[in-house]
């Protein structure tokens, strides 16, 4: 799964893991999406969708 909101495309960021020494190590932090049937122009399409997104649909 390629991890990345076919609505906003929020996808994969980086950064670090920092022990207790301060010590930093690089690590990622995946996009928590959701696989989904939403609307798109009129149509139903099946795709991946974050979960923010998810939340603004549900409001409106």
């Amino acid at each position: 799964m390629s991890r990345v909101c076919n609505i906003c495309g929020k996808g994969q960021a980086t950064g670090n893991n920092v022990s207790h020494s301060n010590r930093k190590t690089r690590r990622t932090f995946k996009a928590n999406v959701q696989k989904v049937s939403y609307v798109e122009n009129g149509k139903e399409v099946k795709g991946y969708v974050c979960t923010r997104c998810l939340k603004k649909a549900e409001r409106a």
